[in-house]
């Protein structure tokens, strides 16, 4: 059953995907977007007022605190945006009559699998940000048990600060490249995740946890042997540097990392009828639009 609403607000709309959902809007749907800087998810007031002014029937958010390893010192302000902003803007949702749909993350697992995680697999999370992107799972589901979850991983674009922008400038600057290779997961374009995103929007009948990644798998390592590859091929860069797997034991960083975060997406494929793009294939999309942008 499809119902294309009238009016949709997006949060976080200044990020990478919310950059991407509001370029690809469908045909007759009003886009409301809203940046961090112009609305707080965390102000209540504020929130039911727009919702009320707007009269939007469906909120996307793509609002949150993403700084993996800064949220180990920083819990108050991870806390905030992805466990207490989130509560807020469900409540008001519910108050107001409005769909939900909220971004969520792999990261809410522990990396132990050997299988793809389902979204009903036990969550387990390692460090700060994983558990408060659970726990705001847990905080929109409570106050609004008809919202829509999306999990996602390894998210990247044209757009902002990203593992392909980072690697295609280390790749410029430096003789040679240490990369992780025992982190296995699947990279996913901010383009494609808008894309589905968009087509739950028009589901009002779906609800609950899905997963969403492009299709395929990879480590972090194959992923920047292959950004590497396809760069040159496009001319992005002009030379080619060893690029040497290690363990990420070799890579500490202050949060730990699931080393397996694999999402199964069947349930999406199924209820939306659509199947995954191989992650290679996008990433060719995205390169050619940063190409497009100039933005190297």
């Amino acid at each position: 059953m499809t119902q294309t609403p009238k009016k949709v607000i997006v949060l976080g709309a200044g990020g990478q995907l919310g950059r991407e959902l509001v370029a690809s809007r469908p045909a007759g749907v009003e886009c409301l977007p809203y940046t961090r800087s112009q609305l707080d998810v965390t102000d209540s007031e504020a929130i039911t007022g727009i919702l009320r002014e707007q009269g939007a029937q469906v909120v996307i958010n793509a609002a949150a605190y993403t700084a993996v390893d800064k949220a180990e010192s920083e819990p108050e302000q991870a806390i905030a945006g992805n466990v207490t902003g989130p509560g807020v803007l469900a409540t008001a949702c519910a108050q107001a009559h409005c769909r939900l749909i909220h971004v969520s993350t792999d990261f809410v697992f522990d990396g132990a699998a050997s299988e793809p995680y389902t979204p009903a697999s036990v969550t387990s999370p390692l460090g700060v940000y994983g558990q408060t992107k659970r726990d705001g799972e847990r905080a929109v589901m409570s106050a609004l048990p008809g919202a829509l979850i999306v999990r996602t991983g390894w998210v990247y674009s044209a757009h902002g600060s990203n593992f392909v922008k980072t690697m295609l400038r280390l790749m410029s600057e430096r003789e040679e490249l240490s990369v992780v290779a025992d982190q296995v997961g699947t990279p996913t374009w901010a383009a494609g995740l808008a894309e589905v995103l968009w087509a739950f929007a028009v589901r009002p009948d779906l609800a609950g946890i899905y997963h969403w990644s492009d299709a395929g798998v990879c480590s972090w390592y194959d992923f920047a042997v292959a950004i590497q590859e396809e760069c040159e091929s496009r001319g992005l860069l002009n030379r080619t540097v060893p690029i040497t797997p290690i363990a990420a034991a070799a890579y500490p960083t202050p949060a730990r990392r699931p080393a397996y975060s694999v999402l199964d997406k069947s349930d999406t494929w199924s209820d939306l009828g659509m199947r995954g793009v191989h992650w290679r294939v996008q990433l060719r999309a995205m390169l050619e639009q940063l190409q497009e942008s100039k933005d190297v």
